[in-house]
């Protein structure tokens, strides 16, 4: 018993082991894909901003004879994004930010930019990559493919959009009470983090669920009011009478399936099922013959011969042991050692009586 327990704990230690592994290799194969992506993102935008520059110094130099760049096969998309620039690489979930302390209808001022030190609403908070969208802040001219253009109804071969922008260039913007003067106004909050308590939310709101706070001062930041979206009755949905009238009741007597839809939701090869497929009954009748002829090989040894008699004798050893229901029939020290043990017990809860 000992040497059983032993290999099932080395049995289960290895398995965690291999386990944690694998964990680990995920993340790391995460880590490389995310970095590749973070570069190559990085490469696009360092690659815009050092052609704009040698364009504008080329532009500089040649002057009246500068060539004319909206012109020409790429004219329509010179001076646009590639689409690429709206979609930063996702960040690993095991390297995210606890807690998002940003939603919609935030107001929050830039910190780095062109846009830097205007303050606007948010309209748009991503959590996969941690950047949010300000409204009419951060915007920039995309060239979009012809189908798309097409498909939404949109003659131009770009459009301005919002850009993302990451959460450690935004700073929250809080309107507080003076204490000395008693008035109301904007304080540009540096730090801020969110902790308990954990509050639950109407469904359809995008607001977080824990509580956030100014760091150092521990002053409680409210979230922006967020009304939750309102559902239209249409011709295609189901009806909650419908729903919620029962149309089965449990009962002992009967069977919740038959018989053979209970075959057919249990494993294809389950001892448990009365109706097997052919190719399952053409292996076990396989695996039979091959049983038979395995045997029959080795009653020609001496050794097999001898092994099958061990067995025969083992097996109708403890054919005796049994009863007529087929249960094992106890020994006489079993018996004595639990009867003398029940008779202690019993003596013992008579004096503590």
């Amino acid at each position: 018993m000992q040497k059983v327990i032993r290999r099932t704990a080395l049995a289960r230690n290895q398995a965690q082991r291999k386990a944690i592994r694998a964990a680990k290799d995920a993340q790391r194969e995460e880590l490389k894909d995310t970095l590749r992506q973070r570069f190559a993102f990085n490469r696009m935008e360092i690659d815009n901003i050092r052609a704009e520059r040698q364009r504008r110094r080329e532009d500089w130099m040649r002057g009246p004879l500068a060539p004319q760049r909206d012109a020409g096969f790429d004219g329509k998309s010179f001076g646009a994004l590639s689409p690429q620039a709206m979609n930063p690489p996702a960040i690993p979930k095991h390297l995210r930010r606890k807690y998002i302390n940003f939603a919609p209808g935030d107001r929050v001022c830039i910190m780095k930019g062109k846009d830097k030190g205007n303050i606007n609403e948010v309209i748009r908070v991503d959590a996969s990559n941690e950047t949010v969208m300000v409204k009419d802040l951060n915007m920039a001219d995309v060239h979009f493919p012809e189908w798309l253009s097409e498909q939404y109804g949109n003659k131009n071969p770009f459009q301005t959009v919002n850009l993302p922008i990451p959460m450690d260039d935004v700073r929250l913007v809080v309107a507080l009470d003076d204490p000395t003067t008693g008035l109301t106004r904007d304080v540009l909050v540096e730090h801020v983090y969110g902790g308990e308590p954990i509050l639950e939310r109407e469904q359809g709101v995008d607001i977080p669920r824990h509580t956030r706070y100014i760091a150092g001062e521990n002053i409680e930041i409210p979230w922006p009011r967020s009304e939750p979206p309102t559902f239209k009755d249409e011709a295609w949905d189901t009806l909650r009478m419908e729903v919620e009238t029962p149309t089965w009741l449990p009962s002992l007597q009967s069977a919740p399936f038959p018989a053979s839809v209970l075959d057919e939701l249990r494993n294809k090869f389950s001892k448990y099922r009365t109706r097997h497929d052919p190719e399952w009954v053409e292996q076990k009748r396989m695996e039979d013959l091959r049983r038979e002829y395995l045997q029959s090989r080795s009653l020609l040894t001496p050794k097999g011969e001898l092994m099958a008699m061990i067995q025969a004798k083992k097996q109708e050893r403890l054919e005796t042991q049994r009863d007529e229901n087929g249960n094992m029939i106890m020994d006489d020290q079993t018996a004595g050692f639990i009867e003398s043990f029940m008779k202690e017990k019993n003596a013992a809860a008579t004096k503590s009586k």
